[in-house]
């Protein structure tokens, strides 16, 4: 089973693109390693850090910081979310 659900795109996430970052649904029993991993196994990109929060709806999201200066841009290209 794979932690990360499904990449969070609103107008913020957008605005944190420009800082290397993208923001994820993820499940709500994992934990930031877990996260990192499957991040990293999925896109292939290395990952510097990972904030974690919890939304209104219940759900937890994760904010994905990368190692590389254009690692968030070549992610949301491929997914063709932009």
């Amino acid at each position: 089973m794979s932690v990360v659900q499904f990449p969070f795109i609103t107008e913020k996430a957008m605005m944190l693109l420009e800082d290397n970052k993208l923001q994820f649904i993820v499940d709500s029993r994992a934990n930031k390693s877990q996260i990192k991993a499957d991040v990293m196994k999925m896109y292939g990109f290395p990952v510097a850090s990972v904030c974690t929060m919890s939304t209104m709806k219940g759900r937890k999201k994760a904010i994905v910081t990368f190692e590389g200066t254009e690692a968030a841009h070549e992610i949301v290209t491929r997914l063709g979310l932009m």
